[in-house]
């Protein structure tokens, strides 16, 4: 029985009786100005195939040098994964045909990579700490990209014709190797969501990729096998491929699970294969059988000399790396004065760097929040962008907060001139002249106002004056409404009770 005639088993009841064991191999492109063998520029949206040289087409004749900084990007990547840096390692050749390899092999490093035995700490969003253990990471080139035209999937089988585009051949890559994890339960597919979402926070805090998941600057590609329990051998596992957002990484888990599930329970067994994510229906296909290291025929790279990095430059990068997400977000926290879940809320809606901003250009931590976390994650939601793709500023959300601790504009108003900036209009302080939506605090207009409200309802009047003070509230919103809500509305109220009185 194969893994594509079975139906799924529910994910809860996959997860009793099967012990799921992951495994995440991520791709990071570095972002380095030329590529990692050769001078060809780096750079994202070119037309196809200007950015080449006879090195990444693979042309005879043309010999490989190692883009330096790369190989300090990835030291970087290892230090920054607690892994050990090796004091000598060398490429390999990675042999395989396919039409995005010019060169019918992959330059890669096999038996030597430059970073080992590392781990990482990831915190899933009920602040649960799980530690991955990092087998490897190590440097690679990236491939050149295919495009099927025709057929319904997008995908070869079917395709009229194949287009390679050559641009993105030869690209850094360092690719990041876990080992098995183990020990997550059905909390498999949270751990490897977190597991690559702390990756790319790195990967930016390094400063050695955007790391863009939908540009393809990370990658990954995850492994799933079933056991009947913890302590029973490892399962055969499938690999599935180039799944390219947070999302998809934990549905892919999730869909994985319940349906090797299905296979065993038929009494099928698993195939060891590739097989494709596909967004739109969340499941996966078969691609092929899984190659092992061995047919690979892997063997040094002539034309490249080993890599032996001065322990003194591994010393000078450590020094110099930066405050890592976990740690900055603990130093945050305290200085926010966050309680545990405002702050989970704040890094799952990728609001921190925002949020800093926003401080940094005077805004108290609470009022920083009350925007990022309120107004403007609802209309990031109903646009079904991030906060960051919004068209407002930390300084002019900064702005906007100080006009209304300034007592300018309240609430309400403020919330207006949100809209006036997110539609373009300018800064806070010209959509609030633009609108003219300063608080009225001239007393002379606001009694005029309440001497109007008052002679509309003198039953409200008589009941104040009689010590029932519960009918203030009908004048005051009178009021607002004559001063389309720019009056201080504990003003107004001391002028009531005056005017009353």
């Amino acid at each position: 029985m194969t893994a594509t005639t079975v139906d799924l088993v529910d994910y809860a009841d996959a997860t009793r009786r099967y012990d799921p064991v992951i495994g995440i191999e991520v791709h990071v492109e570095l972002g380095t100005l030329t590529k990692m063998f050769c001078a060809a520029e780096v750079s994202f949206g070119a037309e196809p195939n200007t950015q080449v040289t006879p090195v990444s087409l693979g042309l005879p004749g043309a010999l490989p040098v190692v883009n330096g900084k790369a190989v300090e990007y990835a030291i970087r990547i290892g230090l920054a994964l607690n892994c050990q840096i090796a004091e000598t390692c060398r490429f390999a050749r990675k042999n395989y045909f396919y039409p995005d390899v010019p060169k019918n092999f992959q330059t890669s490093q096999y038996d030597e990579p430059i970073a080992y035995d590392g781990w990482i700490d990831v915190e899933l969003e009920d602040g649960t700490v799980f530690r991955v253990e990092i087998e490897r990471a190590h440097m690679e080139e990236d491939a050149g990209k295919n495009t099927h035209v025709g057929g319904a999937t997008g995908r070869i089988h079917g395709a009229e014709y194949s287009l390679v585009d050559y641009n993105r051949a030869g690209i850094p890559l360092v690719e990041i190797v876990t080992r098995p994890i183990t020990g997550a339960g059905d909390r498999a597919p949270e751990v490897a969501r977190a597991y690559v979402q702390t990756l790319r926070d790195i990967f930016r805090a390094l400063d050695v990729s955007e790391a863009r998941m939908e540009r393809g600057n990370v990658r990954a590609d995850v492994n799933l096998s079933l056991r009947p329990t913890p302590e029973s051998p490892l399962g055969t596992r499938t690999e599935t491929k180039n799944v390219n957002s947070f999302r998809s990484v934990e549905r892919a888990v999730r869909y994985e699970i319940s349906r090797q599930a299905a296979v065993l329970d038929a009494g099928g067994t698993i195939v060891q294969e590739t097989r494709h994510w596909h967004e739109d229906t969340g499941i996966t296909t078969s691609g092929r059988v899984k190659s092992d290291a061995e047919d690979y025929r892997y063997f040094p790279e002539p034309d490249l000399v080993p890599i032996a990095p001065p322990r003194e430059w591994i010393d000078e990068i450590r020094a110099g790396l930066p405050e890592l997400p976990v740690a900055r977000r603990r130093r945050l926290q305290g200085e926010w004065g966050y309680a545990d879940a405002e702050m989970r809320d704040v890094v799952n809606a990728g609001a921190i760097d925002l949020i800093e901003a926003t401080v940094a250009a005077g805004t108290s931590p609470a009022g920083a929040r009350k925007w990022w976390m309120g107004e403007l994650a609802r209309r990031a939601k109903q646009d079904e962008v991030t906060l960051e793709e919004l068209s407002v500023t930390p300084a002019q959300i900064a702005e906007l907060q100080g006009l209304v601790d300034s007592g300018r504009i309240n609430d309400k108003l403020a919330r207006q001139v949100l809209e006036g900036v997110l539609a373009g209009e300018g800064d806070p302080e010209q959509v609030v002249t633009a609108r003219g939506l300063e608080v009225v605090s001239d007393d002379g207009a606001l009694l005029a106002a309440i001497d109007e409200a008052l002679a509309a309802q003198p039953d409200v009047v008589e009941k104040v004056r009689g010590g029932n003070l519960g009918p203030v509230g009908a004048i005051i919103g009178a009021v607002m409404k004559a001063t389309r809500g720019q009056a201080d509305a504990g003003r107004v109220r001391e002028l009531i009770l005056e005017r009353i009185g």
